[in-house]
């Protein structure tokens, strides 16, 4: 019996860990994404032109759809500077996930920019 109890307790040891780590790996993926478009955004060999700001939304909300990550078009800042020689783009996201567990609800709000650090 004593056994039962401890690998109950483990396996909701994990099933909580799991809660919070998936929605913070997604977000460490999701912004090295973002630094990533960001890059290939701003650099230009004048064979193309540079995306508009609706379609690196539009890009960016489709990226964070293959983490699970809902987001509206409100919720993704484009801002862009410099000429159009060395334009350069920042990209920011702001969006919360909720975590449901038995008992407790918690909110992580995330805010990736393409400014952040790479590890």
């Amino acid at each position: 019996m004593k056994y039962v109890f401890v690998i109950a307790v483990a396996v909701a040891a994990i099933f909580v860990a799991w809660q919070f780590a998936a929605p913070e790996l997604a977000n460490v993926e999701f912004q090295d994404d973002l630094h990533d478009l960001s890059s290939q955004a701003s650099s230009r060999i004048g064979l193309t032109t540079p995306k508009s700001d609706e379609e690196l939304r539009n890009i960016i909300i489709l990226k964070a759809a293959r983490y699970d990550i809902e987001l509206e078009p409100k919720q993704v800042t484009v801002k862009r500077s410099g000429s159009d020689q060395a334009l350069v783009f920042f990209l920011a996201v702001d969006y919360t996930v909720p975590i449901n567990l038995p008992g407790y609800s918690v909110t992580l709000h995330f805010a990736p920019t393409s400014a952040g650090g790479r590890f």
